[in-house]
C-alpha cells in the first residue's frame, strides 16, 4: 500500500490516515470484483507488511483476522528513523508514537497470528518485537496466538 507525501508534509505524517484508505480501496475493489467478501478479509505480512498489518487491525475493524510474520511494532525502538522516515524519534516523538502499533495493542481485537524466527538477527525486527505485542494484545484482552520457528 503506498504512502506518499501530501500537502507538503512527509509520507509518515498522515500515515495511518493513508493506510485505511488504501485497505477500503482495496477490499471495495476485491469485493467490487466479486473475489472478495467485504467480512471475510484477512489481512497479512512480513516485515514492514507486519508493520502496515498491525495498524489496520489497530486503526479499523476492516479485517476478520491477521496474518504477522517477523515485525516491528514499536517505533520508538527503531529512534535513527525506519523505512523511509529519516527524522529521529526525538525529532517527532508523537510520530514514532503513533505510527507504533504496539501504542494501540489495546485496541487490536480482531485475531491475529504472531509469527517470528527465534534466531531473527535484523536490528529493525528483533523477536522480542513479537513477543511484547504478543503480551500487550493479550493483556488487554484481545485474541492472539504466537509462534516462535525454529532460526
Amino acid at each position: 500500500m503506498p504512502i506518499v507525501a501530501k500537502d507538503g508534509k512527509k509520507p509518515n505524517d498522515t500515515f495511518v490516515d493513508q493506510l485505511q484508505l488504501n485497505a477500503k480501496a482495496a477490499i471495495n475493489k476485491l469485493a467490487d470484483l466479486g473475489v472478495g467478501d467485504k467480512k471475510r478479509m484477512a489481512v497479512g505480512g512480513h516485515s514492514y507488511g507486519v508493520f502496515m498489518t498491525a495498524n489496520l487491525l489497530a486503526h479499523t475493524n476492516l479485517f476478520a483476522a491477521g496474518i504477522a510474520r517477523s515485525g516491528a511494532y514499536n517505533r520508538t525502538l527503531t529512534p535513527f528513523g525506519f523505512q523511509n522516515e529519516e527524522r529521529t524519534y526525538w525529532q517527532v516523538p508523537q510520530l514514532y508514537y503513533e505510527m507504533s502499533p504496539f501504542s494501540y495493542a489495546d485496541k487490536i481485537k480482531t485475531p491475529i497470528l504472531l509469527i517470528h524466527g527465534d534466531s531473527d538477527d535484523n536490528p529493525g525486527t528483533f523477536p522480542i518485537n513479537s513477543e511484547r505485542l504478543f503480551n500487550a494484545i493479550k493483556g488487554a484482552g484481545g485474541t492472539t496466538r504466537f509462534v516462535f520457528l525454529p532460526y
